[in-house]
């Protein structure tokens, strides 16, 4: 097993004209028309960024705690991992109130297209009530805002894990890249929510079979959080050489996230709920977590075969489903309670893995 790095893939960069033409596709409405000198000279500059590959302006050497301290490391992710850092500290304090994370993972809100909120929305809201009721501190991470705020994204995952381990850092190095405009990524506030939580509870719809695009996204960035690289410059940045013979040397694939308590409630029309809660809990699983039992695993479908636009007074209707929501919430509540507590198991949490991935 050589581990070489293979080449071959990369088109070859955007030829000026191309790239102006992306560019100024920010600015095409005909009331930017007055400011075309700024944004000729904006564009420049941000050629000038892209043929550099200036991905990260702010660079300071790395300091002691690093595997090499001399390296310039960015100031944007340094100071992603400080808050990391704290958030962990802060979760690990026994005199910290209990927190859960609840991801709506609904892409639907009443402030864009759809015109309408969601009805996962709605579920995220009787579980925020449940928890608060029972003495934790919710944390509502809205996904719709993806698509009804402005300059909120979250970029794709370029796959580091693939290439080696080590390369994919904790946590996340691929982003902001300035020279390629890829900003705004909402990912490391993400991180810091996730890491702040005892608790993490997943409410989605199913959309075609699958998770929605919004919180796959999310997960897909999450996959630094198991087995990832908490330093940067013991790869050299990006360099694939040096995380492949770091991997192969022999890796830790330390679970950044385990030992968190977990429900998922997956809602559809139609088909496909099942798949997609077993899909959810399975990941959740794998990066360590520890579910809150049966009621917090649950998958239902609102309005069967129904029309869409009923489908929020089917909701009103099924009050059955709003209670299990509750109940999902609420041993979710239980097993964070118990975990912080020492009082639950997570059976096979100290046996070593006889192979890692």
């Amino acid at each position: 097993m050589s581990g070489g790095v293979r080449k071959g893939q990369t088109p070859p960069p955007l030829e000026r004209g191309a790239f102006g033409e992306r560019f100024r596709l920010s600015f095409i409405d005909p009331a930017f028309r007055a400011e075309d000198a700024a944004i000729s000279r904006l564009e420049e500059i941000a050629w000038q960024a892209y043929q550099e590959g200036r991905k990260a302006p702010f660079k300071a050497p790395a300091g002691p705690g690093f595997a090499d301290p001399s390296y310039e490391l960015s100031d944007e992710w340094r100071a992603a991992h400080e808050r990391l850092r704290a958030a962990q500290a802060r979760q690990q304090d026994a005199a910290t109130p209990s927190r859960v994370l609840l991801v709506c993972g609904s892409p639907r809100n009443d402030g864009t297209c759809p015109g309408e909120r969601s009805k996962t929305h709605r579920l995220v809201l009787l579980a925020s009530e449940a928890l608060a009721r029972a003495g934790l501190e919710p944390d509502v991470l809205d996904l719709s805002l993806l698509t009804s705020a402005p300059h909120l994204r979250i970029f794709p995952c370029k796959g580091c894990v693939s290439t080696a381990m080590p390369l994919c850092h904790w946590p996340c190095s691929c982003y902001p890249n300035h020279s390629l405009q890829q900003t705004g990524d909402w990912m490391n506030e993400i991180y810091e929510r996730w890491v702040a939580a005892h608790g993490v509870m997943l409410v989605t719809p199913v959309h075609w079979y699958q998770a929605t695009s919004p919180l796959k996204l999310m997960i897909d960035r999450l996959v630094c959080a198991d087995g990832g690289n908490p330093d940067p410059t013991s790869t050299g940045g990006k360099d694939a050489e040096k995380a492949k013979a770091l991997e192969l040397k022999g890796w830790s694939y330390p679970k950044h996230l385990a030992g968190r308590a977990y429900a998922v409630v997956v809602h559809g029309d139609v088909e496909g709920a099942g798949g997609v809660r077993d899909a959810l809990a399975d990941w959740l699983d794998w990066m360590g977590l520890v579910d809150a039992g049966a009621f917090a695993k649950l998958e239902r479908y609102i309005g069967y075969w129904e029309p869409y636009a009923t489908s929020h007074d089917s909701l009103d209707a099924d009050e059955a489903v709003q209670e299990e929501v509750r109940n999902a919430a609420r041993a979710l509540a239980q097993a964070v309670a118990e975990l912080r507590a020492g009082r639950l198991a997570q059976p096979g949490s100290q046996l070593q893995r006889p192979r890692q991935k």
